[in-house]
């Protein structure tokens, strides 16, 4: 029989792992373009981030387009992402810098019908006015920075960043131990203030204080900035919903324990404790579960010791076999 070398079994694994990086990249700067061209950009919101920066200039200079723009950010900050973050991020986040913009530029050209409503970024000729969101603007914040969150997430997910101001919310991470999604926090809201300057109170726009938009739609950026960051965490860290069971009974269970095992195929640590009053011996079970396994844990108990006592509470990471791996030193925390 012949003999399989380690290498053999992990090269496969390795394999996938490459492509599903690449895939969650590409399909991240795709659903972060979308986010922008669809239900940000249209609004005039500034969600703060490079693009947001863009969108403030492009209400300048409209006959440049956003993503044009995002290039002209970019090209500093991807050299400090080279120097400062390491080439494996560094060549990740040039592609991603380059597709990104490149998308925006692509979708915005498509979906307007004249290079007057291209410059205009007229809502009302946005795919012949089927995504026209000019009374819903809530509803368009909500939409594309939930977009834009889990291009994000899935970029950084990919070991890269979309360039521009995800490089700065990198490197303060990295150097001063922010978490990544509020240092993205603290550097958006830079942003929208200049976008305050420029778009809400028309200082050097290029449209008319009639037709522009309210400083009103500052506090929209606030909340696409605010959103985003959730998403963006969700997106890296997973829902957090896992729960801690402790189970406390005066009895040996082995029927809970054979269930642990065998049916959850899960397993516990079993601590031998004693009650401070009682003195007497109890055995003490500690388990990790999801959220919907907590029903089916209580209602096995139930029926192997109902006076048994258990405690339930959250679980903010699990790190371990079965669970998360302990993150490396230069992971993204974004928490």
């Amino acid at each position: 029989m012949k003999k399989i070398s380690f290498n053999e079994l992990v090269e496969p694994t390795m394999h996938l792992t490459w492509w599903v990086e690449w895939g969650e990249l590409l399909l991240g700067c795709l659903s972060m373009a979308a986010g922008f061209v669809y239900f940000i950009n249209p609004y005039k919101l500034v969600p703060g981030g490079v693009y947001g920066a863009s969108i403030v200039l492009h209400n300048i200079f409209p006959s440049i387009q956003v993503g044009t723009f995002g290039y002209m950010f970019d090209i500093p900050l991807l050299i400090t992402a080279m120097l400062l973050l390491g080439a494996n991020i560094g060549g990740r986040t040039i592609l991603a810098a380059l597709i990104t913009p490149a998308i925006m530029n692509l979708l915005s050209s498509l979906s307007y019908p004249s290079h007057e409503a291209l410059e205009a970024l007229d809502p009302a000729l946005l795919l012949n006015g089927i995504m026209d969101l000019s009374d819903h603007i809530l509803l368009s914040t909500i939409i594309g920075s939930v977009l834009i969150g889990i291009g994000s997430g899935l970029i950084v997910r990919a070991k890269a960043t979309s360039g521009g101001t995800d490089i700065i919310s990198m490197i303060i991470q990295k150097f001063l131990h922010i978490p990544f999604s509020k240092a993205i926090l603290m550097v958006d809201a830079i942003v929208v203030l200049f976008g305050l300057v420029v778009i809400g109170f028309g200082v050097g726009s290029a449209q008319s204080s009639s037709e522009g938009p309210s400083i009103y739609l500052s506090l929209y950026s606030l909340i696409a900035i605010f959103i985003s960051s959730r998403v963006v965490a969700y997106v890296l860290n997973g829902p957090k919903d896992d729960k801690l069971i402790f189970i406390i009974s005066d009895k040996n269970l082995p029927d809970l324990h054979r269930y642990i095992l065998d049916e959850m195929e899960r397993s516990a640590t079993l601590i031998k404790s004693s009650g401070l009053y009682s003195k007497k011996e109890k055995e003490m079970l500690f388990l990790v579960v999801s959220r919907k396994e907590v029903i089916t844990v209580n209602k096995k108990v139930k029926e192997v010791d109902p006076s048994a006592f258990v405690v339930v509470t959250d679980a903010y990471d699990i790190y371990g076999e079965g669970w998360k791996l302990l993150p490396n030193k230069n992971d993204i925390q974004p928490e």
